[in-house]
């Protein structure tokens, strides 16, 4: 009897040092810089702070962001970063794990890993140390085309993404892993190549072929505060009893709310119906709930609704909200109509020139599909042509971080969906672009 009280009681003891051994891990990732993208650092700011409130240790946060929007020149609030207008600075005590240079996807993926050596004398050098035991939140917002995202420098393809996510899976770097993805055209980085048996259950802003939007233009600041699907859970988070609330019914209300393109759901979906938001987004045993008003959590929905704009026409929204408020003589009036002016310009060759590509590569065995591919937003499967062509485009044409270049850039993707080899288009892009075009902003 006594042997078996021993047994059992050593059972207890190994069960509660492996249960109380578990983290919840966390990897935010603004991929954007410049003041016309102030709202993806604002929104990464804004969920460092949730996780942080939550009781997640900075120690087990790792946050990416370029950081040149709390001391921009721009900044009428120097240090300060909002989210929300009138809203409470989420830039303060921030990590600073990731800046600048040092904001790549090479970086990314070692920090996923756990490539500590990858990133020996690199901003902080934190990696995820996180075990099977653990959880992994992933939170990323900036740009995106087409299987792919930006990064200030350099793009992730989904190919290189999923890749590196199956291989956490098979390395046993974490229990379950939610993944959250602002950004145009985010669903496909997921969609068809996701594997849902790996268990991790992702959301997206958008789906493969369309916009995701910004939102709350704030006067003050002359920009965009935040992206709405990504305010949209955030602020859904904030006020709900998230211990008492599913993965995916926090999907259903980001849906719901975030009225302008179709938010998605990949993966395990079994995952999102059976765990709630705080195993991820908190230290559960250090969670408090009870001055939580989940009724009043989606107050902002309207303004949302009104206030949103797609990403490629942030710029120009700015622009000309910026000229109607201006005086008739105003001094600044002739500088904006000039970058206005030449916003169009840009516009307008990147969009003739992608088109020319795609009219050469395919003047020959394909003509008939000429239409098509201008047109349509061909599902990727084409991964490795795809990624040789875009990269043509970054070598020979254009910056693949530009959104409106990015906009462009499922023409690309059809034309090595119509079965066209990458050396086809790549000669059609050499012919095309001469001299490599560089554009101010």
């Amino acid at each position: 009897m006594l042997r078996q009280f021993i047994i059992l009681t050593t059972s207890l003891v190994l069960f509660t040092i492996s249960y109380s051994s578990a983290a919840n891990w966390a990897v935010l990732v603004a991929g954007s810089n410049g003041w016309y993208n102030y709202r993806h650092q604002a929104d990464v700011c804004h969920a460092y702070q949730i996780l942080h409130n939550n009781s997640i240790p900075d120690s087990n946060i790792i946050v990416m962001m370029y950081d040149d929007i709390a001391h921009n020149r721009d900044n009428p609030t120097k240090g300060i970063i909002i989210n929300h207008p009138n809203g409470n600075d989420v830039y303060h005590d921030v990590p600073h794990d990731y800046t600048g240079k040092s904001v790549t996807p090479t970086n990314f993926i070692n920090v996923l890993i756990g490539n500590k050596q990858a990133l020996k004398g690199i901003g902080s050098g934190k990696v995820l140390e996180s075990g099977p035991d653990d959880n992994v939140f992933i939170y990323f917002a900036d740009h995106g085309a087409v299987g792919l995202v930006a990064f200030p420098s350099g793009v992730l393809y989904a190919k290189d993404f999923n890749d590196t996510i199956t291989k956490m899976y098979n390395q046993k770097k974490y229990k379950q892993m939610v993944i959250y993805i602002e950004a145009c055209e985010s669903g496909s980085m997921l969609e068809n190549i996701l594997l849902n048996n790996i268990n991790i259950y992702a959301t997206t802003a958008s789906n493969s072929a369309e916009s995701s939007y910004a939102c709350y233009f704030d006067e003050k600041r002359q920009t965009y505060l935040g992206d709405l699907y990504s305010v949209v859970w955030m602020e859904d988070t904030d006020v709900e009893k998230i211990d008492q609330e599913t993965l995916y019914q926090q999907y259903l209300i980001t849906r719901k709310n975030t009225n302008t393109s179709h938010v998605m759901q990949y993966g395990d979906l079994v995952l999102g119906k059976a765990h709630n938001v705080s195993e991820f987004q908190s230290e559960e045993n250090q969670l408090d709930t009870s001055q939580r008003t989940p009724n009043q959590a989606h107050n902002n929905a309207n303004l949302l609704r009104y206030d949103a704009v797609p990403t490629e026409h942030v710029r120009l929204a700015v622009i000309s909200r910026r000229l109607a408020n201006l005086p008739e003589n105003s001094l600044e009036k002739e500088s904006l109509e000039h970058e206005l002016a030449q916003l169009l310009n840009d516009r307008a060759v990147i969009t003739n020139s992608i088109q020319k590509i795609a009219s050469i590569a395919v003047s020959n065995s394909h003509s008939g599909y000429l239409a098509a591919v201008l047109e349509k937003h061909m599902t990727l499967t084409q991964y490795d042509c795809y990624k040789s062509v875009t990269q043509r485009i970054q070598e020979k044409c254009f910056d693949l971080q530009n959104e409106l270049v990015l906009n462009k850039l499922y023409i690309m993707a059809n034309l090595c969906e119509i079965g066209l080899y990458d050396f086809t288009i790549n000669q059609a892009v050499d012919q095309v672009c001469q001299a490599r075009l560089r554009f101010d902003y």
